[in-house]
């Protein structure tokens, strides 16, 4: 009895995948670092939604092909028998509600961006997986999957990044509430994207032997990511509070009793003086010029998260490339997903949040030691 129930734990974490878990909660805390928000319940709440939601593109995925994994992939869950079809059917429809009533929780704009990255997800597997607009579907879902991190974070039940001088909530910079911050978690999204475009482009000649032409693209986005994040484009994170200089001189204010003439003599002749306008200066809430709102750490982490984010796919994506076989490929497709999690952190150290960037880092060795089990394609 003990075998058996050992043999079907191990048939549903074939199924879901679980060693690609860990390249998951890594979107919501980069979304968060990326809208200037400290992690919190919201950003909790995103973590498992993205989780439910992950799992159950993976149960669908399966579901769909279990036709096609009965020619080329017979050890596979469903085709093997080990599984049944229909219970791998209920189990997605089973996570998609749960993540979607995991997003509710963090308000109502959180659930609208779950809603869209389920209908991604469900739509890549049913349809879209076989068709041209593959990887650009696979890409949308991912992204939308940081800017979900990043909605609930900035919510209500979310912690904002920035207080001012007497502990209370900063300004938003004019942006218009606390989840319209999200939108400058933008180019993280797009660049964790163009990523699992990439990686999704290698995974579809996995079954036919391999090919030269795409996992050279690949990796060509893999520099090109990497050297976007160690730029400092994505290194400051959203301002709470702006102040500038005027212009020009300043309008005189209106006397409080306009019927008494005014003490201060006017000089003889000519206009007043005016001083040279200073230049605008961006400041944050404790007085720091925006320049020095990074941290050391986070400045000189950011680059070197960035190489190892490319230094962890690359070589297999050259050896699959030189060598097309659908060994090598499947293991450049695996060395890309693992590569999610430091391209991650790096986004989450240029944004400002070493701290997340390190957390996440701690995931790397558990996603290697349980892949080495379960096999993340």
């Amino acid at each position: 009895m003990t075998r058996r129930r050992t043999g079907r734990a191990r048939a549903w974490a074939e199924l879901l995948r679980v060693s690609a878990l860990f390249s998951v909660p890594g979107d919501a805390l980069a979304g968060a670092a990326a809208a200037g928000a400290r992690p919190g319940r919201g950003t909790l709440c995103a973590i498992g939604a993205s989780l439910c939601l992950y799992e159950a593109g993976m149960a669908l995925n399966d579901w769909a092909d279990r036709a096609e994994d009965a020619a080329e992939r017979p050890h596979r869950p469903l085709p093997s028998g080990r599984i049944a079809p229909s219970a791998a059917l209920a189990a997605s429809a089973a996570l998609t509600a749960a993540g979607l009533a995991l997003a509710s929780r963090a308000g109502r704009p959180s659930l609208a961006v779950a809603t869209a990255l389920a209908a991604t997800v469900w739509a890549y597997d049913l349809g879209l997986k076989h068709t041209p607009a593959g990887p650009g579907t696979m890409a949308t879902a991912r992204a939308l999957d940081l800017l979900l991190g990043a909605t609930a974070s900035t919510g209500r039940t979310g912690r904002t990044a920035s207080t001012g001088a007497a502990g209370r909530p900063a300004s938003t910079g004019g942006i218009g509430g606390p989840h319209r911050r999200a939108v400058h978690a933008l180019p993280s999204a797009a660049l964790l994207g163009a990523h699992t475009y990439a990686v999704t482009a290698v995974s579809r000649h996995e079954t036919q032997g391999g090919s030269t032409r795409t996992p050279l693209a690949a990796l060509a986005v893999t520099l090109a990511v990497a050297g976007a994040v160690s730029g400092d484009a994505l290194g400051a994170r959203p301002d709470t509070t702006t102040v500038s200089s005027p212009s020009g001189p300043p309008a005189p204010a209106p006397h409080p009793h306009p019927a008494l003439p005014s003490r201060r003599p006017l000089p003889p002749s000519g206009p007043l003086p005016s001083r040279p306008p200073l230049p605008s200066r961006r400041l944050l809430p404790s007085g720091l010029p925006l320049s020095s709102r990074r941290p050391v750490l986070s400045r000189g982490l950011g680059p070197l998260l960035a190489l190892a984010y490319a230094r962890t796919p690359a070589t297999l994506l050259l050896h699959a490339a030189l060598n097309p076989s659908a060994a090598l490929t499947e293991r450049a497709v695996g060395g890309g997903i693992r590569a999610t999690i430091p391209l991650q952190a790096a986004l989450a150290a240029r944004a400002g949040a070493p701290g997340t960037a390190l957390a996440l880092l701690g995931l790397v060795p558990a996603a290697r030691a349980l892949a080495r089990k379960v096999s993340p394609t």
